[in-house]
């Protein structure tokens, strides 16, 4: 690792449409997406990335959707199923991704769609 660089956790979180593949696939691309560009990070500073997922969610792993989507082959994955608490946004995919960041970079974590209001802080 270079000297300039540290290990940073990025959380960030979004929700599908609904619960089939192709609104899963929909979100969890985005949310890579802008976790990636809002970072600029290079895929390989991406270490490890931990998903959770409402119960609602059962139709697919955000976690295969993300490693074939975004060419991340490389990249540890982990699906979780998110404590329920009553009240929490539907169709929530959260994460916290584990990457390589210059030190002084100020880190920008992606909530987006209906996870927007858990963080209006970082939105």
């Amino acid at each position: 690792m270079k000297d300039d660089y540290k290990v940073t956790f990025i959380r960030g979180a979004t929700t599908a449409s609904g619960n089939s593949v192709r609104e899963i696939e929909d979100a969890v691309v985005e949310l890579i997406d802008e976790l990636i560009s809002r970072n600029n990070l290079i895929k390989k500073n991406l270490l490890s990335i931990t998903f959770t997922a409402t119960k609602d969610l059962d139709a697919c792993f955000p976690a295969s959707i993300a490693r074939k989507c975004n060419q991340l082959d490389s990249v540890a994955f982990l699906d979780c199923q998110q404590m329920y608490v009553s009240n929490d946004v539907d169709f929530c995919i959260r994460i916290m991704a584990q990457v390589l960041l210059p030190s002084n970079f100020p880190v920008k974590h992606p909530y987006l769609r209906g996870a927007s209001k858990l963080r209006p802080d970082r939105c």
